[in-house]
């Protein structure tokens, strides 16, 4: 019933907007109401620049101009906005800072302190938003987790508006089905079962029989399966001090020489240390992977990209293989996203204006909206009330849905969209191995907010939210080609502590010590 609500409520405001834009010349100008009090004149829409965040170089945004494309349009109409919009990547948002070219709001996959960020918060170049958010956020302050707030918090005070997370358990492991069935294998449960399937992949003639990326990023499923995450927030205490989990050195080891044993077997990718993000994606997408690690959320589209290739292909999340203390999967995220920090220059009715823009995405309107889009043409609603919503079926269609449900979406839970999901078998799946199998594994680990002073210092030793410190990678990579001996992990180690990871390790211990910015990742 209250769908139903949600549903007409969107509707009588469409139509109403609608109505509105009928008018003409012919028709007679309001008149004042009966109390004598003429109609308040619409207030202008809001002029503010706005970055979006983004991972890769490719997609949606690359191939429309996003300042006249539709749904940045309607989400002006909705907003009563009138958005200045760029997307920026991550990894260059300090090219940005340096050029002092800052949008009013400036969008970040990182913290206020993270190295993206580049000591723009601490610069005072964004504006605290506690007390905005107070009178202005009624939305936002009711929907988001305090462990949120904390993320994007800097010295006691609230500096971003964070995308957040309920769940932190996202990801999960990817197989072709079609490919095992036809192997005779069952699903893997171990890493050595795991072995074994990739093995019969090969056999079959699969390119990529687990799919790599450049730094380990989503294709650390061994580093998860013996628990050796080397992230920022995967650290753990041991013998009473506060340490990176790749300090458990005959894990590590075990973990690296499975995936040594995975290239020399030709299990992965010959040049698995520099395949791109979007390499990864097109080698998923053009049915090239057997197996691959990524966000659960991504199960319809990657089922649709691999059937335009293969018709009987078949995608499914299985359970992670565990390693032999019983543990597999990933990484616990961190609460947050992306988050939206306020240019400190901006003018505070403008402010204001933008702060209620966020705060209205976490309405029955804005779901719909970023889920749906628009009303007789991505979806229609019957007299009951019941969506029927135009998935897409093309690989542009999913960067197009992508583009408005997600980029675009700022402030929402993103664990799941279960709107769109229940009105899809492969969306009622992707809720079931949310449900039943991602939630049943991941890593727990401590991580600090803001990030540790001492990373500033050393910044060959600054692990990204799921991506490995450069010395701690560099040494992974020679090893499993063979340039450097796996026993010498303990060597590393060592090398880590003199370059400056014992000053990591004596603030973080003291900092956990004394609940100084601390957050647990667990479920």
């Amino acid at each position: 019933m209250k769908k139903k609500f949600v549903i007409l409520t969107l509707a009588a405001v469409l139509t109403t907007t609608a109505a509105a834009g009928c008018s003409n010349g012919n028709q007679a100008a309001v008149s004042p109401s009966a109390s004598g009090k003429a109609a308040e004149a619409p207030k202008s829409p809001t002029k503010f620049s706005i970055s979006f965040p983004t991972t890769i170089s490719t997609g949606y945004h690359t191939r429309v101009d996003v300042n006249k494309d539709k749904w940045t349009l309607k989400l002006e109409q909705l907003t009563n906005t009138d958005l200045d919009v760029k997307v920026l990547e991550d990894s260059k948002m300090s090219v940005m800072f340096a050029g002092g070219d800052i949008p009013d709001v400036v969008g970040s996959v990182g913290t206020p302190t993270s190295k993206s960020m580049s000591g723009s918060v601490e610069a005072g170049v964004f504006m605290p938003l506690d007390d905005l958010l107070k009178t202005y956020a009624p939305n936002m302050m009711k929907a988001i987790p305090k462990s949120a707030w904390a993320a994007v918090s800097y010295k006691g005070k609230i500096y971003g508006l964070p995308e957040f997370l309920t769940n932190p358990s996202r990801r999960g492991t990817f197989i072709r089905m079609d490919l095992l069935e036809k192997s005779g294998l069952p699903a893997p449960q171990t890493v050595e079962d795991f072995l074994n399937v990739l093995r019969a992949f090969k056999k079959l003639g699969v390119e990529n029989p687990y799919q790599m990326r450049d730094s380990f990023k989503y294709s650390d499923i061994l580093f998860g399966a013996y628990d050796v995450l080397p992230y920022k927030d995967q650290f753990e205490v041991v013998n009473g001090q506060v340490v990176p989990k790749f300090f458990d050195s005959e894990n590590m080891q075990k973990a690296l020489q499975g995936y040594k044993t995975m290239l020399d077997e030709g299990l992965i990718p010959k040049d698995f240390a520099s395949v791109s993000s979007t390499d990864y994606t097109k080698n998923i997408n053009g049915a090239r992977a057997g197996s691959w690690s990524g966000n659960v959320s991504g199960l319809p589209g990657y089922r649709t990209n691999v059937k335009q290739i293969v018709p009987d292909g078949k995608v499914e999340v299985i359970t992670s293989p565990k390693g032999p203390e019983g543990k597999g999967g990933y990484l616990f995220y961190a609460p947050i996203v992306r988050a939206f920090y306020v240019n400190s220059k901006v003018k505070p009715d403008t402010a204001i204006s933008i702060i209620k823009f966020f705060d209205w995405m976490l309405t029955p309107e804005a779901a719909e909206f970023f889920t749906f889009g628009t009303e007789g043409e991505t979806y229609t609603v019957d007299g009951s009330g019941k969506v029927t919503y135009k998935f897409p079926t093309t690989k542009e269609g999913n960067d197009e849905e992508g583009w408005r449900s997600g980029t675009l979406w700022a402030i929402h839970d993103s664990t799941i969209n279960k709107m769109k999901m229940e009105l899809d078998p492969s969306g009622q799946d992707t809720v079931a191995a949310l449900e039943n199998v991602v939630s049943k594994e991941g890593l727990s680990g401590i991580g600090f907010y803001p990030d540790l002073a001492a990373f500033t210092k050393f910044p060959d030793l600054v692990a990204q939210g799921d991506t490995g410190p450069k010395l701690i990678i560099d040494h992974m990579i020679k090893m499993i080609y063979g340039k450097e001996p796996i026993t010498d992990w303990p060597k590393v180690i060592e090398e880590y502590k003199q370059k400056g990871g014992s000053e990591v390790i004596k603030e973080a211990t003291e900092r956990y010590n004394t609940k100084d910015g601390v957050i647990v990742m667990t479920k």
